[in-house]
C-alpha cells in the first residue's frame, strides 16, 4: 500500500479509467448504468468535471498503472446546491482490498474541504449494510441520511440506493464563506 501515489487524473489516464468503470458497470451494482460508456463519453465526463473545477484523482502504483479513481461533482445543478458535492470512487478488480479506495477518498475529502464545500454526499447503489462502499464511507465519518428501497433493477434483482453525507467546513452551522470556491464561482456566473 505504501507504493500507491494519489495524483490528479490526466487525459492519458482515461483509457484505464474507462476499463475500470466498464468492469464496475458490467459486473457490479455500484453504478446503475446498464451498459458501460465508451472512452469518448468518459472523456467528456472527465472534461466537464475538470472544466467545472472539481477534483478528479487517480491512484497509481510504482509502474504508474492506474488502480482506481475518485472524483467529486455537483450534487444537483441548481445554484442553491452549490456547497454540496457527490463523490464517486472506483477501484480496479485486481486492486480491491488494498486500501486504495480509502486513500482516494481521504484525498478527495481533503480536496473538497480546501475548495470550501460544506457537504459531500455519497449515493451508493446496492447500499446494503455489508456493501464495501457503505463500509468505506462509514469508516471515513459519513453518516446515513436516507435509503430508496428497490430504486434500481440490475442483474436480475432490485437494489436499494443509500444516501450518506459528510459535513465539511462547519457544514450548515455557519453561513457561506465568501472566499470559498463555490461562492466565488456563483458570484462569477
Amino acid at each position: 500500500m505504501s507504493n500507491i501515489i494519489i495524483r490528479n487524473a490526466e487525459p492519458s489516464d482515461l483509457d484505464r479509467i474507462t476499463e475500470i468503470y466498464a468492469d464496475a458497470v458490467n459486473k457490479g451494482t455500484a453504478s446503475y448504468e446498464l451498459a458501460p460508456p465508451n472512452r469518448e463519453e468518459m472523456g467528456a465526463r472527465y472534461q466537464a468535471l475538470r472544466d467545472g473545477g472539481f477534483p478528479y484523482l487517480v491512484a497509481i502504483d510504482s509502474d504508474e498503472t492506474v488502480l482506481g479513481y475518485a472524483y467529486a461533482g455537483a450534487f444537483r445543478p441548481r445554484q442553491a446546491y452549490r456547497f454540496i458535492v457527490e463523490d464517486s470512487v472506483y477501484v480496479a478488480p485486481e486492486a480491491k482490498g488494498r486500501g486504495i479506495g480509502k486513500q482516494l477518498m481521504e484525498h478527495l475529502i481533503e480536496a473538497t474541504r480546501r475548495l470550501g464545500f460544506r457537504q459531500i454526499v455519497a449515493v451508493i447503489g446496492d447500499g446494503h449494510s455489508e456493501s464495501p462502499s457503505v463500509k468505506l464511507h462509514e469508516r471515513l465519518g459519513f453518516r446515513h441520511s436516507g435509503r430508496l428501497v428497490g430504486s434500481g433493477y440490475k442483474h436480475e434483482r432490485w437494489l436499494d440506493t443509500v444516501f450518506m453525507q459528510l459535513e465539511l467546513n462547519g457544514g450548515a452551522s455557519l453561513p457561506p464563506d465568501p472566499a470559498s470556491w463555490p461562492e466565488q464561482k456563483f458570484r462569477q456566473g
